[in-house]
């Protein structure tokens, strides 16, 4: 790819921690991606608001506080919203398997990845998305 891949990683809703999202970040980074971290306590306004201002090809969304239920679907209702329909979604963190297949069957979300995932998984999953996209 000639243009480097642009990934707003944000921390949304409640949730104070942010140490997995810093991680993903830097490995992000160290794979060449160009990262935009938006910090914590982030709603879906402002997440989509950032990524529409970055324009970034990929949102990442750590939650850990159990929201996500609440969380990705508004998200992704503002992404159609914005005529954002190309932006890939991935979700991390605490996510049942069960949790993890509706937002992907009926959210439309890219990748869920839980607690212990590859940190190069998530990089060649990221790459491999967009070259089939592209």
């Amino acid at each position: 790819m000639d243009k480097r891949i642009r990934v707003l990683v944000a921390k949304a809703g409640l949730d104070g921690h942010d140490r997995g999202a810093k991680v993903i970040a830097r490995a992000l980074r160290d794979a060449g991606m160009e990262v935009i971290y938006t910090g914590l306590r982030q709603t879906p306004e402002m997440i989509v608001n950032a990524a529409l201002q970055e324009d970034v090809q990929v949102i990442g969304l750590s939650i850990l506080s159990g929201a996500h239920n609440a969380i990705v679907p508004r998200v992704m209702q503002l992404l159609r919203e914005k005529g954002m329909d190309d932006v890939l979604v991935l979700v991390g963190g605490i996510v049942p398997d069960e949790d993890a297949a509706l937002l992907k069957q009926n959210q439309g979300v890219a990748g869920v990845f839980q607690p212990g995932a590859s940190l190069d998984g998530i990089v060649q999953f990221i790459r491999s998305s967009l070259e089939r996209t592209a």
